[in-house]
């Protein structure tokens, strides 16, 4: 299956430069700073971490890297003190403004200890490799339905397939942009512990609110506030951020 897909993906990728010719493209650089590393509900780490990206985009494609760093290496967790994210992805949007997204997203953690070319374990099959590749659809409605629906499944190295569902609804209060979510994981017995439930379970309920501070005349700096709980577990998170 994974030989598959990257087969697919290296064709897609080969078309890119022609399109470069005939689109414009978008090329982004940025980071995050973020006071703890939460993801879908899950405690990552209790640190602060750096979290940088690039990606380029064009004709409504698009490709990029994530990585998040810890600036603490001696938690418990400190396996999961380092990843590496990439992606691709494709964007259609109709005329009415709705958004139409399919996405694959490759996880990789070099705190494992598994080299980055080693999809299946070398001599070992059935062991871990060191990606797991998850599949992604969204839907986004129009400005007058502040919608999204998203929904993810893992493809590979996930035993369980586990799944995850999110709903978005952003609005503006007092000029600064607000956004409300919930989440939740389809839950697998064959590996419980990637989204912490074996079965259905709401996981991820917050709001989150973002707002540009003045620096200097030509540059505002974003920064943002996450409140999330988990209600699995029953632990609430404060999560503070820039974005340079």
């Amino acid at each position: 299956m994974i030989s598959h897909f990257i087969k697919k993906l290296l064709v897609i990728l080969l078309f890119v430069p022609g399109l470069i010719i005939a689109q414009d493209l978008d090329l982004s650089l940025g980071a995050d700073v973020v006071s703890r590393y939460i993801w879908r509900g899950t405690d990552v780490n209790d640190a602060v971490n750096i979290q940088p990206t690039i990606s380029l985009s064009v004709a409504g494609f698009g490709f990029g890297f994530w990585g998040s760093y810890s600036l603490y290496t001696g938690s418990t967790n400190y396996e999961y003190d380092q990843e590496i994210d990439s992606w691709i992805s494709y964007d259609y949007i109709f005329k009415n403004g709705i958004n139409i997204g399919v996405i694959f997203t490759d996880y990789y953690y070099p705190g494992l200890g598994i080299q980055w070319g080693n999809f299946n374990n070398y001599n070992n099959p059935d062991g871990p490799g060191a990606h797991t590749i998850e599949a992604g659809l969204s839907l986004k409605l129009t400005e007058t339905i502040p919608l999204k629906f998203s929904g993810y499944v893992n493809i590979y190295n996930d035993a369980g397939n586990n799944t995850y569902f999110q709903i978005d609804y952003s609005v503006s209060v007092a000029k600064i942009p607000i956004d409300f979510f919930i989440g939740a994981a389809g839950g697998s017995k064959a590996n419980p512990d990637y989204y912490g439930t074996a079965d259905f379970n709401v996981i991820n309920i917050g709001v989150k609110g973002t707002k540009s501070i003045k620096i200097t005349e030509d540059y505002s700096l974003p920064v943002f506030v996450s409140f999330i709980i988990n209600p699995r577990t029953e632990i609430a998170y404060l999560v503070f951020g820039l974005t340079f």
